[in-house]
């Protein structure tokens, strides 16, 4: 689902020259023999592909296989989601933390509860909910005689999506949802912890570990150690925050990996303790997990997120799975106040039947395209390009998507280290997507006539690695530069 962190330059070289490759052989001009031959590569052997081509402007399909046939789409449905979200939410949305108290001041005491209240933020980092405990600082509170809760009730309490795979539970990208969260960096990922570890340059020594946000809210089992052969890595035990550190590093070596919490909202609770005890600020009460702000509690202090618009951003050039289902959730509590994700889900579906599309023809279950329940077809999401296209807010949807060979990582996103130096460089604008057999792109690009075209490619169920099916992705959208009808 996502670009792995902390590739080795060796291997990286590795996967470039063989996508790089795949790009040399498409002819000076192409037309739908290439695509046939493309689609007869034995790495497809045993696959099942769905391809459409078509003309942006007018909607005319110019190739075609298996256009209605529906297949795990993986990050590609992050296109569905997003664009709901940019029609059903609108370009200026943005989330919000909230700080309220059903209590009243009186001098540095503030006699009643504090809710902390989140309304399914990805993007909040620690240092936002310092600047929160700060305001109440600045407010002169020094003491709260009540409970401090934590309220996660925005959106309900379904962690994970449907069917999403156990060995992803402990990585960034299948990181679990709250409504309060908090994000190590400006990636947003949230949910999850930077852990850091350096080995020591005599071998043998156990490698030294740096969390961030520091926290204790996670325990370490460290047995990993300063040696040769790159072993190191981290896992979560199911259902704990016992991080379990093995292997080895090279001595000097640095690894820096995103793990997920189990628990997210008592990771902010962690947090947000801390911030308060910055400022000195003092709770006599209990601490409380998931209870609900009362409606007549007043606003104290609150941080909100940049707009929407700009949040699609690091969302699909990272292929951020997080945000996505958070916005699925959110666009749920808009529609309906439920912030489920099959609330969601009839919201995007009513997003689809706006644009004439029909929501009969795909299945979703969730925002990021994780699971593999999700079904999708190419013909519909062309039909989905198609109709982005034509939507007030399509040029700030259409920056955001990852840009072929563009080395800015927020500009190229997943396509940075793809299709440089051929006619697709800096021309196509695509959503990839990646799952074991599954890999995906669709997005628009411009032909040897100046003619903008849409196009989608998914490709299920292959044997190989992902390397020789990306390959042809790059021929593909080589070809479609190449185009002559």
């Amino acid at each position: 689902m996502r670009f792995a962190r902390g590739l080795h330059t060796s291997a990286m070289l590795v996967g470039l020259s063989v996508l790089l490759g795949g790009c040399a052989s498409v002819a000076p001009t192409a037309g739908p023999s290439t695509l046939d031959r493309l689609l007869a590569d034995p790495a497809l052997n045993g696959a099942t592909v769905s391809l459409v081509v078509r003309d942006a402007r007018s909607g005319n399909t110019l190739y075609q296989h298996n256009p209605r046939t529906r297949l795990v789409p993986a990050s590609n449905l992050k296109l569905l989601t997003t664009a709901a979200a940019m029609d059903v939410l609108g370009p200026q949305y943005r989330f919000s933390t909230q700080l309220l108290s059903n209590g009243t001041q009186q001098g540095e005491r503030l006699n009643g509860n504090l809710y902390l209240r989140g309304l399914g933020d990805p993007t909040t980092q620690f240092a936002d909910y310092q600047a929160l405990a700060a305001q109440l600082a600045s407010q002169g509170v020094r003491q709260v005689q009540g409970d401090l809760v934590f309220d996660d009730s925005w959106f309900d309490a379904q962690r994970l999506g449907v069917d999403w795979a156990q060995d992803d539970e402990s990585t960034y990208y299948g990181a679990q949802i709250s409504a309060l969260t908090v994000s190590p960096n400006s990636d947003f990922d949230a949910g999850t912890l930077m852990v850091t570890a350096t080995a020591p340059m005599s071998p043998g020594q156990p490698v030294s570990v740096a969390i961030n946000p520091a926290t204790d809210y996670v325990q370490l089992s460290n047995r990993a150690v300063s040696g040769p052969g790159n072993s190191y890595g981290i896992t979560r035990q199911h259902g704990t925050n016992l991080l379990q550190l093995t292997g080895a590093l090279a001595p000097g070596k640095h690894s820096r990996q995103w793990v997920s919490v189990w628990e997210p909202t008592q990771l902010v609770a962690n947090l947000f303790e801390q911030a308060l005890a910055q400022q000195g600020i003092q709770v006599l009460g209990r601490r409380v997990i998931g209870g609900s702000s009362p409606a007549t509690a007043r606003l104290l202090a609150e941080h909100q997120s940049a707009p929407l618009q700009e949040l699609i951003t690091p969302l699909l050039k990272l292929s951020n799975n997080n945000m996505s289902e958070a916005l699925l959730k959110a666009m749920g509590r808009q529609t309906t106040n439920a912030g489920t994700a099959q609330a969601g889900v009839a919201a995007v579906a009513a997003f689809m039947r706006r644009q004439g599309l029909d929501p009969a023809s795909l299945n979703q279950v969730d925002g990021s395209g994780l699971s593999r329940r999700n079904l999708v077809s190419a013909q519909t999401l062309t039909d989905l390009l198609l109709a982005t296209s034509r939507q007030p807010w399509f040029d700030a949807w259409y920056n955001a998507l990852p840009i072929a060979g563009n080395p800015a990582r927020m500009s190229g996103g997943s396509l940075r280290y793809r299709l440089r130096g051929t006619p697709a460089q800096d021309n196509l604008h695509a959503k990839t997507g990646s799952m074991g057999g599954v890999s995906s792109l669709s997005g628009y690009l411009t032909d040897a006539h100046g003619r903008r075209l849409v196009f989608s490619m998914i490709s299920n169920n292959y044997l190989s690695d992902a390397a020789p099916v990306r390959a042809l992705e790059n021929r593909l959208a080589v070809a479609l530069t190449q185009w002559r009808d």
